[in-house]
């Protein structure tokens, strides 16, 4: 157990020797089979496609259970220096943000946003990892024990980037944020260790995000059009590329798809902080976006509008505000 802390307290001192920089937060949330097994669901209309979704509301009303271990669970990681974001308190400012989503629509067809909860749930916790919980209480005898499945997956990408998996041992007295702390414990040094080598990996090489470059049907411009920018005559679409690979980290991105009305950028790694203002700032997929915006309206003459699709995407619709 001492060796288990020990590593984990180095862990935590190397977050902090990133120095200024923004520290990575974390968000614990019960995983969908657990909400749905459960009966704590709803119904979510994507795009005429029926999906059963989690309603976590609901299991923080119903079951004190799972209200009990995810607050044990986002102890343990505060104790280990990750901050974190408390998802009951991100549930409400999320009904706060319903009334103002419902009334946003196309200015063209008149549709609403197409985004499920959870994607809400993480561009409005901003949260760097979501650590996706699953657990359930066994029987054995008069004793009972508790089997846990832990991934950390980043908000940004939806990608798994450290897990755990395990079962403790039976107890007739403990109750269930002991039993899960105790299945956990030996489990926890890898699963941070894993977090540490991504954490790192952003700091060195940007937070990896995608952008979708489209243009408005109506607005008479296509990425084959040609624009002189400082005496050099390309086509609008070189010209986006070459803007992503001189402010991504090392020019790491990847161009997945072009037309003449469309250009899909994926890996694309952003730096975790900018200066403005004299000032550090962490920096996110709008404002990165925001800045192409800016880039295309101050040399090209050309309107741009961005939109924000999660947390980890953003479009970048050009030819008007």
């Amino acid at each position: 157990m001492k060796s288990i802390i020990s590593g984990l307290f180095i862990i935590a001192l190397a977050l902090n020797s990133f120095g200024q920089a923004k520290k990575p937060t974390i968000m614990v949330v019960p995983s969908d089979r657990l909400c749905i097994s459960k009966g704590y669901s709803m119904t979510f209309d994507n795009q005429g496609s029926q999906q059963t979704l989690p309603d976590y509301k609901k299991a923080f009303q119903n079951d004190g259970d799972l209200r009990m271990v995810i607050s044990k669970m986002s102890g343990m990681m505060a104790d280990r220096g990750f901050p974190l974001k408390d998802l009951e308190q991100e549930m409400k400012n999320l009904a706060n943000e319903a009334a103002e989503a419902s009334m946003i629509a196309s200015t063209s067809s008149g549709s609403a946003i197409a985004e499920s909860p959870i994607d809400v749930l993480k561009r409005t916790a901003k949260a760097d990892i979501i650590m996706d919980l699953d657990f359930e209480i066994k029987q054995m005898g008069p004793k009972k024990y508790i089997v846990f499945t832990l991934n950390g997956l980043d908000a940004y990408t939806s990608k798994n980037v450290a897990s755990a998996s395990g079962s403790g041992q039976p107890s007739s007295a403990a109750t269930p944020e002991i039993l899960l702390e105790e299945a956990v414990l030996s489990y926890m040094d890898e699963f941070n260790g894993r977090l540490m080598t991504h954490f790192t990996d952003m700091f060195a090489n940007g937070r990896e995000v995608k952008i979708l470059v489209k243009t408005f049907a109506n607005a008479g411009i296509t990425l084959e059009d040609e624009y002189d920018l400082k005496g050099t005559t390309d086509m609008l679409s070189i010209h986006i590329e070459d803007w992503i690979a001189g402010h991504t980290v090392q020019g790491r991105f990847s161009l997945s798809d072009g037309t003449a009305t469309m250009m899909r950028f994926e890996q694309v790694r952003i730096a975790m902080e900018i200066e403005r203002n004299g000032k550090m700032r962490a920096q996110d997929t709008r404002m990165f976006v925001n800045e192409l915006s800016k880039f295309l309206r101050e040399n090209c003459q050309i309107e741009s509008k961005v939109y924000l699709r999660g947390l980890g995407e953003a479009w970048l619709i050009v030819g008007e505000k």
